[in-house]
């Protein structure tokens, strides 16, 4: 493996390198905000997710504390693990240097790559759970040795821990494992061991989950009630075309894994990618939730072109600056390379009539935080000091509550109370709440949850995302209900 190691550093560099200019420009976005949240709240499960990201949380904030560039160079690690482990499937696959070198581009091209491996979200370490499980079955298939269905066991475990789609790859494989050696691994005790090494790393979530009423079922429910059932029939498969060479090369690879002379023993992750693309598509899952099997496809991929050009190898650096170069342009949409206001330019934003820019969701949903952050903390400076000992800090979702928890740290505020998602489990803090300072609720809500309202401003922000902007602030007094004995009536609207 040495004689590939300066192409797996030089390409490993190249990303690093992006995401290290892309990684500390703008602010942390609303999901960023909220994983961090659930970190100062270790626990076996959340309403929204598997615990592995607020684990990884509480790791890079103990590092670097909660320096942006800092807390996300842990997502864009996983993003470079993903790209060392596609060459290396490619190496066991039986490429040589110029396959090793074409997944790993192939890995670079990918545009969503670089978003996925931007921002502190479980995707990152989903797509490199999936892959590394990849690589250990095929060591598996390529020496017989029962230490890599143990491997596979623990990656497919802690990525279970992680992410529940890696569920969906996991029926893929299976099925296709049915057309392996005609299912002979079925009959493998190591096999089964293995699935138990999966079923007790993740066996803590379950019971967290049953302990909870399985909350992953209504948060599923909504999911598909606000996201899913609004994609259209063919918007999953459409997406998948949006960035064409890439797309050729997975082709290429799915081709090969049935019909290549030599890389049809491997067919299994052929049937599983076929597998897990219907089941996903008949699921009207998130087009990004596939995704995590281009690796497996972009190794195979690499593996036949290099062998398509094997009497004129250079062909191969042709189709390597095929890939590359043409993404460039596209790079500053996907992770922030530019400054904000040189990104306006290059992307010729719109400007509307109260003078906001339109963004991408993604970057207009890393602006604002700050902002609000900075007029609650004005304000509760002000109160007197009984005021503030009974004091609540009410935010009405989980971007404006994360932004209250992660950033208010360096301001000293006390952590918030919002009834959204998780943070409804951690309860409406020890203050007595006879005094609120209100973020983002409506003035009805407010009204008729205090006697004394105050709107104290109305914040705007040229760049968030509309859900942040015209956000009301008010200072609150004099409960009409109590707050503690009414929060347990509202876990039914956690995922609103």
């Amino acid at each position: 493996m040495k004689k590939y190691s300066p192409v797996l550093l030089i390409l490993s560099l190249i990303k690093l390198g992006i995401h290290l200019i892309g990684n500390q420009n703008y602010g942390f976005h609303r999901d960023e905000l909220l994983h961090l949240s659930t970190s100062e709240h270790l626990a076996w499960g959340y309403f929204e997710f598997p615990p592995f990201i607020a684990f990884v949380g509480k790791m890079a904030h103990f590092v670097f504390g909660y320096s942006l560039s800092g807390i996300r160079l842990f997502s864009t690690l996983a993003g470079i693990g993903i790209l060392v482990t596609c060459c290396l499937i490619a190496k066991e696959l039986g490429g040589k240097r110029n396959a090793v070198l074409l997944a790993g581009v192939a890995v670079l091209a990918f545009v969503p790559f670089y978003r996925n491996h931007l921002l502190f979200q479980p995707v990152a370490f989903d797509q490199f759970f999936w892959t590394l499980a990849c690589y250990f079955l095929i060591r598996y298939f390529n020496t017989k040795e029962a230490r890599y269905l143990m491997y596979l066991g623990i990656a497919f475990g802690i990525g279970l821990m992680n992410k529940y789609t890696i569920l969906v790859w996991g029926f893929g494989i299976f099925v296709g494992l049915l057309f392996y050696d005609n299912g002979k691994l079925f009959r493998n005790k190591w096999f089964y061991v293995s699935g138990i090494i999966s079923f007790l790393i993740f066996s803590p979530n379950i019971i967290w989950q049953w302990q909870h009423d399985f909350p992953i079922l209504l948060h599923m429910q909504k999911l598909k009630e606000s996201q899913l059932d609004g994609n259209g029939t063919f918007d999953f498969a459409i997406e998948q075309l949006e960035h064409p060479f890439t797309f050729i090369v997975s082709l290429i690879g799915l081709s090969a894994y049935f019909i290549d002379c030599d890389l049809k023993k491997y067919r299994t992750f052929g049937i599983a990618v076929v597998v897990t693309f219907a089941t996903m598509w008949l699921l009207q899952s998130k087009a990004y939730y596939f995704f995590a099997v281009y690796p497996i496809l972009f190794a195979a991929g690499a593996v036949k072109i290099e062998k398509l050009f094997k009497k004129i190898p250079r062909w191969n650096y042709v189709v390597a600056c095929v890939l590359f170069f043409p993404m460039l342009p596209f790079l500053p949409f996907a992770i922030p390379i530019f400054p904000i206001e040189d990104f306006v330019d290059y992307a010729a934003a719109k400007k509307q009539k109260d003078g906001r820019i339109e963004l991408t969701s993604d970057y207009a949903d890393m602006f604002g935080w700050e902002e609000q952050v900075k007029l609650v903390d004005s304000l509760y400076r002000l109160l007197p000091l009984n005021d503030k000992e009974n004091c609540i800090i009410w935010a009405e979702n989980y971007g404006e509550a994360g932004a209250i928890q992660i950033l208010g740290k360096k301001y000293d505020l006390p952590n918030p109370v919002s009834r959204h998602g998780s943070f409804w489990s951690w309860g409406t803090s020890k203050t007595s709440g006879i005094v609120c300072i209100s973020i983002g609720n409506e003035k009805q809500l407010v009204e008729r949850t205090f006697q004394e309202v105050k709107l104290v401003k109305i914040i705007k922000h040229k760049y968030a995302i509309d859900e942040e902007n015209n956000i009301p602030v008010y200072l609150c007094r004099k409960p009409k209900i109590g707050l503690k004995k009414k929060w347990p009536s509202l876990e039914k609207f956690v995922y609103e």
